[in-house]
């Protein structure tokens, strides 16, 4: 693809995730898209059809770099496993850092349209079944080396997901009982990545004995 098609290719692809985000898939409107993204609305329609093609397109990069920035982590066996939970555990805080209106943006999805419902899972399994099964036996050995308490790589991962998903879904909320950290979301933020990482290195990890 010539450079000057692909540059209005991603403009219309920066545009639409800005609509789908703000909006909702129901609500984002392909005149809007075309219209932010500099485009012609017959020139929208020439590269992706349909505002379908354009979510799904979205919705697949997503799942890709969420997939790299935590398989690059939790996916290296060569690193020790305090390492790799580092790793793992401050990527995916970046990435959802990056990208803090994903996750309330696919929860609404999901419940207003269940049909979605199946793509999505298959795109999480696709990232995360070859990485549970590397995990778990990374930290079975941890744990029969008396390293680390036996944990279910399942309910970690849930943990981890859970510890850095929430203060981006609920900042609003809590924004009223952060006191001078509401002025600075720089350093909250920064301290809720090393709060979570702190909390699962002493769930999981055993403390060298003296």
């Amino acid at each position: 693809m010539p450079e000057h098609a692909r540059n209005k290719e991603q403009a219309i692809l920066d545009a639409a995730e800005r609509e789908f985000l703000t909006k909702g898939f129901d609500g984002a409107r392909t005149t809007s898209i075309a219209q932010a993204a500099g485009v012609t609305h017959a020139m929208l329609h020439y590269y992706f059809r349909t505002k379908e093609k354009i979510f799904e397109r979205i919705l697949d990069e997503k799942m890709r770099l969420m997939g790299e920035s935590v398989l690059t982590a939790f996916g290296s066996p060569g690193l020790p496993l305090s390492e790799r939970l580092r790793q793992g555990i401050e990527n995916h805080f970046d990435f959802v850092a990056a990208n803090p209106d994903l996750p309330r943006f696919l929860v609404n999805e999901v419940f207003a349209r269940p049909e979605r419902y199946e793509a999505m899972r298959q795109r999480i399994r696709w990232i995360m079944n070859p990485l549970l099964a590397d995990l778990q036996r990374e930290l079975d050995e941890a744990a029969a080396r008396g390293e680390a308490d036996p944990a279910d790589a399942l309910m970690l991962l849930l943990d981890v997901i859970s510890l850095n998903v929430f203060p981006f879904l609920a900042y609003p909320v809590l924004e009223p009982l952060l006191g001078d950290l509401a002025g600075d979301r720089t350093r909250f933020f920064a301290q809720r990545k090393a709060e979570n990482l702190e909390v699962i290195r002493k769930r999981l990890l055993k403390t060298p004995q003296r």
